[in-house]
């Protein structure tokens, strides 16, 4: 492994920035609670290590090389995505009813990690971002990109439930006040619309066909 402090900083400094995975976490949070959000933050992390894992046996590179493949990950998050902004919105206009109804634990955390999962361009971060901190003399480079990959996902954990904290106490906040539960439920669908809108153009687009 090379410079593993360099790995860490670079680690810490990519993470910083809001994606939308972030995006996500926080529009859960702010609309079902803190603890929503952070469910939610253990489901995306989940997806996280299945794809340092895809990444680490070489299943992510045959993904990435193969348009197909690579078209039906990418359309899949869209259609996840689309899906979720329908449960949202298709709620009732009651205004004295939480515009987002709280979900079960276990749907919650299935549903962060399916949004990662689905999300082609974390497939793409990993196969530019692990090899680069790799030393392929050292041997057992799947092991080393395995390490690499746990220990940005441990990151990634601390950023998600940064995130879900603050949200959710501002979301407390916030559904307290009528005019934004009527109108909660419409910025948390076209939150997952825009996601889902970015997913279904991730890219680059694969050189090879499957």
């Amino acid at each position: 492994m090379h410079h593993p402090l360099l790995f860490v900083l670079a680690a810490l400094t990519l993470i910083a920035i809001p994606g939308p995975n972030h995006l996500y976490i926080t529009a859960r949070s702010i609309a079902e609670g803190r603890r929503a959000g952070m469910l939610s933050a253990l489901g995306v992390e989940t997806g996280t290590l299945v794809h340092v894992a895809a990444a680490a046996a070489g299943l992510s590179a045959l993904i990435a090389a193969s348009a197909t493949a690579f078209g039906v990950l990418r359309y899949a998050g869209a259609a996840y995505l689309v899906y979720l902004a329908y449960r949202t919105l298709r709620g009732g206009d009651e205004p004295n009813k939480v515009a987002v109804q709280a979900r079960p634990p276990h749907r919650v955390y299935l549903d962060g990690m399916l949004v990662n999962l689905f999300n082609p361009k974390v497939i793409l971060f990993f196969l530019a971002f692990l090899p680069q901190f790799v030393d392929r003399g050292a041997g057992a480079v799947p092991l080393q990109m395995a390490v690499l990959g746990l220990i940005t996902a441990l990151i990634g954990l601390v950023a998600d439930f940064v995130y879900a904290i603050g949200a959710g106490s501002i979301g407390g906040w916030l559904r307290e006040r009528p005019a934004f539960r009527r109108r909660q439920r419409y910025a948390t669908g076209l939150i997952y619309l825009a996601l889902g809108a970015a997913a279904a153009f991730a890219g680059p687009e694969p050189r090879h066909t499957a």
